[in-house]
């Protein structure tokens, strides 16, 4: 049964280089440039030595080949904890998390470090689930459960009440000053008026 060649077999670091025998023949398989230079699995012909991978001695080379081959962890001491991919979504969330203190003014936060502004490198997200006894008041409906925090966050009504004052408060104290600013408006102006005029 002659097998169809569908491309490179990723993941073998090893070509063996044995003697034609005249009762049947070996194909060379060759593995396109693009392969060999994408993956860090295929090594180059230079590499192998008698057909196997043979690591440098060069110290240095061989700590960086085991670093590059190491997994991304926190270490032993946190269950090798890996370091998740980034998404928009997760990067939203967690400048929302270093935030959280502007979120809800009845609420106090111990303050983090405010000299780093990158964001952590190594964290999980998990979701929380409540305990049955919780049904009525702690409890979040289907409604009010989102995807991320910054869904949650836009969607609730008290947030959004605080926001919009506070953001009203903010733009009245920088409003610019003028005329209008020494000017008294109402029933006031004109009782004053007319106590000058006598």
């Amino acid at each position: 049964m002659a097998e169809k060649d569908k491309g490179p077999v990723i993941g073998l670091s090893w070509h063996p280089t044995l003697p034609t025998l005249s009762s049947f023949t070996i194909k060379n398989i060759k593995i396109p440039d693009e392969a060999e230079s994408s993956s860090a699995l295929w090594k180059p012909n230079s590499q192998l030595v008698d057909g196997l991978f043979v690591p440098p001695n060069d110290p240095i080379k061989l700590n960086k080949l085991r670093k590059s081959q190491c997994k991304d962890t926190l270490g032993k001491d946190w269950f090798d904890m890996p370091a998740p991919n980034i998404t928009p979504e997760l990067k939203r969330d967690l400048q929302l998390l270093k935030l959280r203190s502007a979120i809800d003014p009845k609420r106090h936060y111990k303050r983090g470090d405010p000299k780093s502004k990158d964001l952590p490198k190594y964290f999980q997200v998990g979701t929380v689930v409540e305990s049955a006894t919780d049904f009525y008041s702690g409890r979040l409906t289907k409604k009010e459960r989102k995807a991320t925090i910054a869904d949650e966050l836009l969607s609730d009504q008290t947030f959004r009440a605080y926001r919009k004052r506070k953001v009203r408060e903010i733009e009245e104290k920088n409003r610019p000053g003028g005329n209008d600013k020494w000017k008294i408006k109402g029933k006031q102006s004109r009782k004053r008026a007319k106590e000058r005029r006598h």
